[in-house]
């Protein structure tokens, strides 16, 4: 069993590791703000994650920072490494340094995750893999105790635009919910009867039906926060632009999520916005 090394302790890293630990998995984990993780062996540094693991899983928030770390990690010797890069970014932060860490000895695979915190630590979160056939393998074998939904979907970067494709859709859907909740206030329809009935039926989602709670107000939890969705929205946005795609549900919604941020509520729900949309109405 290969030994694992998470790497940026955050929300997703952190539910990660745990859910590692927890299936018995040796696990270490590592994050710059030295934050820990119950039940997960903590390294005091970078260089001791690396001699500890033999596969490195990537949390971390945006492109600047992968990038930065796949930098970090180049100058060591990696050799036999696998590196499995699950943050949603873009693919040419992976392109522009493959071969920078294949020199060093690693193999580098994309493997972004689909769905939240909560459906990792139930192992019912899904992985959308991209890299050369052998690399992606043993990446399934290290995320299999993560979950069951893992699919390798081509070479290096198409995981990335798999997720796009994915989460975009319910960005999508969510930007078209607004909308209609509006429509809903405004003729006088109460939010739980309306939420009840789109979540009973075939216009409902997974996604929607699980955050009703907190769209109501009765949950003030955080699954996975404004501001997370708007900077996977900037990244969707940037892959069908290199696509040649126009985006326009996206730019809408980029839109939504900026007012909802200006109004101070970028480290809310991403509930928050459907709720916000049928009260302002």
């Amino acid at each position: 069993m290969d030994r694992i090394g998470v790497i940026g302790l955050g929300r997703m890293g952190a539910a990660m590791a745990m859910r590692l630990s927890v299936q018995g998995v040796p696990v270490t984990g590592w994050t710059r703000s030295g934050r820990t993780v119950p039940g997960v062996t903590q390294a005091p540094d970078l260089a001791a994650l690396l001699a500890a693991s033999d596969v490195m899983i990537l949390s971390l928030f945006d492109d600047d920072a992968v990038g930065a770390m796949l930098d970090a990690l180049a100058p060591f010797d990696l050799s036999g490494k696998l590196v499995v890069e699950t943050s949603t970014v873009t693919p040419r932060t992976l392109a522009a340094r493959v071969d920078r860490l294949g020199a060093a000895g690693a193999a580098l695979v994309d493997a972004p995750v689909s769905g939240g915190p909560e459906l990792v630590a139930q192992g019912a979160c899904g992985f959308f893999i991209g890299g050369p056939p052998e690399a992606a393998v043993r990446a399934q074998a290290a995320l299999t105790p993560l979950s069951t939904r893992i699919f390798h979907v081509g070479p290096l970067g198409t995981g990335l635009v798999m997720k796009t494709v994915n989460n975009a859709l319910m960005q999508t859907y969510t930007a078209g919910l607004v909308e209609q909740l509006r429509v809903a206030a405004r003729a006088g329809l109460p939010l739980e009867t309306a939420l009840t009935i789109l979540c009973g039926g075939p216009a409902g989602l997974p996604m929607v039906r699980d955050r009703v709670p907190r769209i109501l107000g009765q949950d003030t939890s955080v699954g996975f926060p404004v501001r997370g969705v708007a900077k996977d929205n900037a990244v969707f946005r940037r892959v069908a632009a290199e696509a040649g795609v126009a985006t326009p549900t996206l730019d809408a919604f980029a839109d939504i999520l900026a007012d909802v941020i200006e109004a101070g509520l970028s480290d809310a729900d991403i509930a928050a916005v459907m709720s916000r949309a049928y009260h302002d109405a």
